[in-house]
């Protein structure tokens, strides 16, 4: 019987959270927030099934997404067959996943690398100090921030909501967001999860000020155990250094029990994956390509 899916929404956030907690990988796709924000941009949708949350997209046609939940102890073979359509298409599996599916059909699906959504991992502790000649530019460019620049950074409360909006209006008619369809979708999500911010479980943001003016933000999410979820980071580029310095103070402040950031994929733009490799990380959450399911 096939499943019925409908739009994610809040109603079943600490739900869907509990669940994901079961889950032996925490992808950057799967997070709540990355969810919920873009579902008006993907016509993201989900359905229950006994154990898990089966994820979709539906624009601009309907591809699956990983299931979230425990992933051992299921009759994965007889699951698949009973709740999916044979035809079926899914995008951002886990590696671990699409190894218990190769071998849960033995060996008939097709399973093919996506790099362009692999989640880039880095060990906290580097991006604070950048030590070596490996963060020589990075950290040459923080320095002529924090010398030029009495700065200050404040963790994100309600209160600073507004300065966030307002900073994110300005972002946009620099790049021109209404010029590019993807700016403009991301610009929709960020709006979206701004406006929604007290009702959002483990979201967490910083900014820092120059002469009482926001000049950078980041907006962030705590995933289970030890790692960050970076979901934006915006500054003004007039401020040169701005992004090193909003990158190394943020994680500055994030915590003893945050070892890793995970600044999510690079969707294959060429320069988005020049600028993450040259953060250097440690290790990448792999996602696969999965069909012809049996």
């Amino acid at each position: 019987m096939t499943m019925r899916f409908h739009p994610i929404g809040m109603d079943r956030q600490r739900e869907y959270l509990n669940v994901l907690g079961r889950c032996p990988e925490k992808f950057s796709d799967y997070s709540f927030i990355n969810l919920w924000g873009w579902a008006d941009i993907y016509g993201l949708e989900w359905a229950w099934e006994e154990s898990h949350f089966w994820i979709r997209r539906t624009i601009p046609e309907t591809i699956y997404w990983a299931p979230v939940g425990p992933w051992t102890g299921t009759d994965w073979k007889k699951t698949l067959k009973d709740h999916i359509p044979t035809d079926a298409v899914f995008l951002r599996v886990p590696e671990m996943l699409a190894g218990i599916w190769e071998k849960a059909s033995d060996g008939r699906i097709d399973v093919q690398e996506s790099r362009e959504h692999w989640d880039y991992l880095y060990d906290k502790t580097d991006l604070i100090d950048l030590k070596g000649n490996r963060f020589h530019k990075k950290k040459n460019l923080f320095n002529q921030f924090k010398k030029k620049y009495d700065f200050e950074y404040i963790a994100f409360t309600k209160d600073m909501i507004h300065m966030a909006l307002g900073m994110q209006e300005d972002w946009c008619t620099w790049r021109d967001c209404e010029a590019s369809e993807a700016l403009e979708a991301e610009n929709r999500v960020i709006l979206k999860i701004l406006n929604h911010w007290e009702n959002l479980t483990g979201i967490l943001g910083g900014a820092l000020f120059v002469d009482r003016k926001m000049v950078a933000y980041t907006v962030a999410e705590k995933m289970p155990q030890d790692t960050l979820l970076i979901h934006f980071e915006k500054g003004n580029q007039e401020y040169k250094g701005v992004y090193q310095a909003i990158n190394q103070v943020f994680l500055s402040h994030s915590g003893e029990a945050i070892k890793y950031a995970n600044r999510e994929q690079d969707l294959g733009n060429e320069g988005l994956r020049k600028a993450k490799l040259s953060y250097h990380p440690v290790g990448f959450n792999k996602k696969y390509r999965v069909s012809r399911l049996v």
